[in-house]
């Protein structure tokens, strides 16, 4: 049986990029080689787009701080004929049809919809969220509003702009939210250019600091409670993962705790929680999910409080697949490996293809 040929697809323009290129490593070494034939290609911060040929290149590999992509690999497009899409060597030569596309962007130019809309266009199945589930997934004000209209509990929070940053002052933000808060880029993640402030001076700081990132950001109440995690897995029917806790050592999850420092926090796979608990983070995860319009992968983090709410925090449509990220431990832990994990990934990702390839378009023409 002829394999699929599924185009891995990494790095990127986004300040995420290292964690793309850790996240991608695994999802390759996790594709089942007997069914799918890869097709690595690495996205320079420039969005320049190179073929590894079957090889990541990339130097550092083993280091989270130092990772980065070799430049020795040959520069490639994407072409789209109507009847597939190709790739095509920017110096001559076809190299090729695309299957499939398994993005591993995160954050902005990769998790945002942007390649998703491109593998629309070229009427290729991509993996995890459409263009619509992306994009709102990625903003967090958006995906916040949404989710309060839904019902779904978040924290409590204020969006300040970049040509208006002056109109939330601190004490202004202290009486509505508290005087800890959060202040983040609304469109990054990873824990990039997120602050925890509770004065006037660090929350100034830590505005600039945001807005080196994004021109929109999020000021955010600090909610007491565990963190928890859980992983969903789905088209029309999602699942959820057993949930994990994180803890970490200094009381907030950086991205030095992240993916820099083993011993930055302790996961907790499964959580200690009752089943009742259990039950509340899994259905509301799903609730976030579908709400979101997301499909096939999401993470979903939030704070478990005393009185047994799950507080959503944000949803991560291209989870991390590093070796500690806990999209792939927490679904491990409930039973599906990184290789089935991946297998479903795709055949999710064909399946919305065909679902949208069998809609009528153009019902005018048939009258």
């Amino acid at each position: 049986m002829k394999k699929i040929r599924v185009a891995v697809i990494f790095g990127g323009r986004s300040a995420e990029h290292e964690i793309s290129l850790l996240s991608a490593q695994n999802v390759v070494a996790s594709l089942d080689t007997s069914k799918y034939e890869p097709v690595l290609i690495g996205i320079d911060r420039k969005g320049r787009w190179f073929l590894n040929e079957g090889t990541m290149h990339l130097l550092d590999a083993s280091d989270a701080g130092r990772i980065r992509l070799a430049d020795d690999t040959s520069e490639v497009g994407l072409l789209s004929t109507g009847a597939s899409s190709r790739l095509v060597a920017l110096e001559g030569g076809t190299l090729g049809t695309v299957d499939v596309i398994f993005p591993v962007l995160h954050g902005p130019y990769g998790e945002d919809g942007t390649i998703q809309g491109l593998a629309k266009l070229a009427d290729i199945p991509c993996v995890g969220a459409g263009v619509l589930g992306s994009a709102v997934g990625m903003d967090k004000d958006v995906m916040k509003r949404l989710l309060r209209d839904a019902g779904v509990p978040i924290a409590p929070f204020r969006v300040v702009l970049a040509h208006r940053s002056g109109e939330l002052p601190y004490e202004t933000a202290a009486a509505e939210l508290g005087r800890s808060i959060y202040v983040k880029p609304a469109n990054l993640g990873s824990s990039i250019g997120i602050s925890r402030v509770r004065d006037a001076a660090g929350y100034e700081a830590a505005l600039r600091e945001a807005f080196t990132y994004d021109r929109k950001v999020v000021v955010e109440q600090e909610v007491p409670g565990r963190e928890i995690e859980v992983s969903v897995l789905g088209n029309e029917d999602p699942v959820a993962s057993v949930p994990g806790e994180i803890v970490p050592q200094d009381g907030f999850y950086s991205y030095a705790a992240k993916y820099l420092d083993e011993n930055g926090a302790r996961l907790l796979i499964p959580a200690d929680l009752t089943d009742e608990q259990t039950r509340t983070v899994q259905e509301t995860a799903v609730r976030a999910f579908e709400t979101l319009c997301c499909e096939g992968m999401a993470r979903v983090d939030g704070f478990l409080t005393n009185d047994g709410t799950f507080v959503v925090n944000e949803i991560n449509t291209i989870p991390g697949f590093t070796r500690i990220s806990m999209y792939p431990k927490l679904f491990a832990a409930s039973g599906i490996g990184p290789q089935e994990l991946t297998d479903r990934l795709i055949q999710l990702a064909i399946a919305r293809h065909r679902a949208d390839a069998a809609l009528d378009l153009e019902p005018d023409r048939k009258r």
